[in-house]
């Protein structure tokens, strides 16, 4: 059974979406590859991790999951959907009791019908500045192919798999229980309806082969960690020449050393020195697109947030671009020489209430405070 999406992030089912967005961050650093060292165990946690806020951080599929708990009705994951083509559970049990279909349409799940192939899921991490602006790159992953050898029959060359004798090619034998007709993968051909005497000996007899398959992706502007792109047709081989699978690339947008993330809003902070903050002035700011000048009104107080209006990440739909915040962090001077120690002490001689309304306003309060 699929674990809980929410039990996953370690979050309630009453988590906001900032709350959802912190504990993802937290989960993804501790269990990223690059930080376990190629831990398996830790390689399937930050995959389930991905998945589980991939759902979550959407607002449609949160409440289709809160609902029916899957993402989609197409979802594979604990639903009644399911992937490479599979049936419902409901189906699953009326193919056991009446032979996969009875009388109506039966033969569906035939040994020889075509049936799509798997997918496939490769991760791939990026920088801040990648996602800013899309980028294109290049990935490497094995995949079967049919073996060239065989085309994918498994038999040797000049040979030919044989109809299984047991069941005649249908790749399924029916047992009577009771007042039932329960229908069982055949035991003799281990449900391909076909039997391989003289196995190829690339494929051993599997019909494929694991191949290294190199392609280059095109990630969008303004994508996201948690995010998948479909390349269609490039997973798993179908059988009986069914369609190939789909390949899902997940993305892991890097931590930034300058900015901080938040959908498509940018956050920094900025030191600047105390002459700065009390006398005002420019100063020039990192931003994704070079450096640009912000002005520092004077008496300008540590914390203060400036906003640079669409300066932040594009947004995947084509709306309007997010903005950047700076917070101001005001640098108090250390290592004074005498003469700037004199100068300070000389400053605060000549300060009055004035100088400092914020700490008047709050003495005002504590006094107040104590009246009452």
């Amino acid at each position: 059974m699929a674990r809980d999406f929410y039990e996953v992030l370690g979050v309630p089912r009453t988590s906001t979406e900032d709350e959802l967005r912190s504990a993802y961050r937290k989960l993804a650093h501790k269990y990223h590859p690059d930080k376990t060292g190629g831990d398996k165990a830790a390689e399937e946690k930050f995959k389930e991790v991905n998945e589980a806020y991939g759902v979550l951080k959407n607002k449609e599929k949160r409440a289709h999951y809160d609902q029916f708990g899957t993402e989609s009705p197409q979802h594979g994951g604990g639903g009644f959907g399911g992937g490479g083509g599979a049936g419902s559970p409901f189906e699953d049990i009326f193919d056991a009791f009446f032979g996969g279909g009875g009388g109506a349409g039966g033969g569906r799940t035939r040994a020889n019908a075509a049936s799509r192939g798997d997918d496939l899921e490769y991760h791939i991490t990026i920088t801040l500045l990648e996602a800013a602006f899309g980028v294109k790159k290049k990935i490497s992953f094995n995949r079967l192919e049919n073996c060239g050898d065989c085309e994918g029959s498994g038999a040797a060359k000049g040979s030919q798999p044989t109809t299984c004798s047991q069941c005649g090619g249908q790749g399924q034998v029916r047992m009577a229980q009771g007042f039932f007709s329960v229908t069982r993968a055949c035991p003799q051909c281990q449900g391909k309806g076909t039997i391989v005497s003289n196995p190829c000996s690339t494929c051993r007899g599997k019909g494929q082969t694991k191949v290294k398959r190199e392609l280059s992706i095109d990630i969008p502007a303004g994508i996201d960690t948690g995010s998948r792109l479909r390349v269609p047709g490039e997973g798993e081989p179908g059988r009986n020449r069914g369609p190939r699978g789909d390949l899902f690339v997940r993305i892991d947008v890097q931590e930034d050393a300058i900015f901080e993330r938040e959908g498509t809003n940018l956050f920094c902070d900025i030191p600047i020195d105390f002459p700065k903050a009390i006398l005002g002035g420019s100063i020039k700011v990192p931003t994704i697109n070079g450096e640009a000048e912000l002005k520092i009104p004077a008496g300008t107080q540590s914390g203060t947030v400036f906003k640079l209006r669409g300066m932040g990440l594009p947004d995947l739909r084509g709306y309007r671009s997010g903005d950047q915040l700076i917070t101001i962090q005001i640098e108090t001077p250390t290592k004074l020489s005498k003469e700037q120690k004199d100068l300070i002490t000389k400053f605060d001689e000549l300060s009055n209430e004035k100088t400092y309304p914020l700490h008047k306003r709050f003495m005002k309060k504590i006094k107040s405070t104590l009246q009452k």
